[in-house]
């Protein structure tokens, strides 16, 4: 089978990449910046291609033949989940991509969607729920869906829909909370500044986060929508004293020096029995 996984660079994409070869999959790999794809690990064991999947001069199939597989993990502009320009740009762009290569002969893809779907609804968050997304980021990942659903109706083709929830490891935004804990400990600064840290949340490490997209990705039997979580609430600031106790550090902790995002609950997490009984079945 021969796979192609968009931003493949990002976050969850270079640990999506390294598990398919891990396992003996053939990868095409894509993404916008060549220099920042020759900084991987797999970057010789794949063909890697360097686009904007936005702004293609030539026919996607040109570029990548037509995949077996899509892994569709590229959106471009996060974390400014509250910007037009994911309803504006990046929804149309990428239906238009996916429906062009469905429709060259493509049979599965995955796509990863978001637990903003969801919107402000308070966990524990099931696959079943309604969706009612409060932000333009989330309102765009769920339109997408919609339209995918639609088209499967006259062209028949697998599809899984992966929420992702909260994630942390190598490759995180710098600007995400436990990269800007860890650098505030390799500084040796004395303080680390927070919001009171009451929020419940639903955390994954990233290597496990594309354990679980590579197992569905090769078992295309288990179609539909599922939530890629943990399925446990912590606490943010048991989760940063967590991660103090294991770095070792004494730094004093701020409470309630940020507000708490206005786009997300007090207590949000997934249920993932879903995916967990899809991946004990086999």
């Amino acid at each position: 089978m021969k796979f192609l996984v968009t931003g493949s660079t990002g976050f969850i994409g270079r640990h999506v990449v390294s598990e398919l070869l891990t396992q003996g999959h053939e990868v095409m790999a894509t993404a916008r910046n060549n220099e920042r794809a020759r900084l991987m690990q797999w970057f010789d064991s794949v063909r890697f291609v360097a686009c904007d999947l936005h702004h293609l001069e030539l026919h996607p199939s040109e570029l990548f033949g037509i995949p077996d597989i899509i892994v569709h993990l590229a959106w471009p502009g996060l974390p400014n989940y509250t910007k037009l320009f994911h309803l504006e740009d990046n929804f149309p762009a990428d239906y238009r991509f996916l429906k062009t290569m469905i429709s060259a002969g493509t049979k599965h893809i995955l796509v990863t969607g978001t637990s903003l779907e969801y919107g402000m609804q308070c966990g524990p968050l099931s696959e079943d729920m309604p969706t009612f997304p409060t932000n333009p980021y989330g309102l765009a990942k769920d339109t997408l869906r919609k339209f995918l659903q639609m088209l499967q109706n006259s062209r028949p083709f697998v599809m899984q829909w992966v929420r992702l929830f909260y994630m942390y490891g190598p490759g995180q935004n710098p600007n995400s909370l436990l990269s800007q804990l860890d650098r505030c400990i390799d500084n040796s600064e004395p303080v680390f500044h927070m919001s009171w840290g009451e929020q419940l949340r639903d955390f994954l490490p990233v290597q496990e986060v594309a354990r679980r997209i590579v197992f569905l990705v090769c078992h295309p039997q288990y179609q539909g929508i599922f939530n890629c979580c943990n399925g446990k609430p912590i606490s943010v600031r048991h989760l940063v004293e967590q991660r103090i106790r294991e770095r070792g550090a004494t730094l004093k902790l701020d409470l309630g020096h940020y507000p708490y995002p206005d786009y997300e609950p007090m207590a949000f997490w997934g249920t993932s029995h879903k995916l967990n009984t899809c991946m004990e079945l086999s």
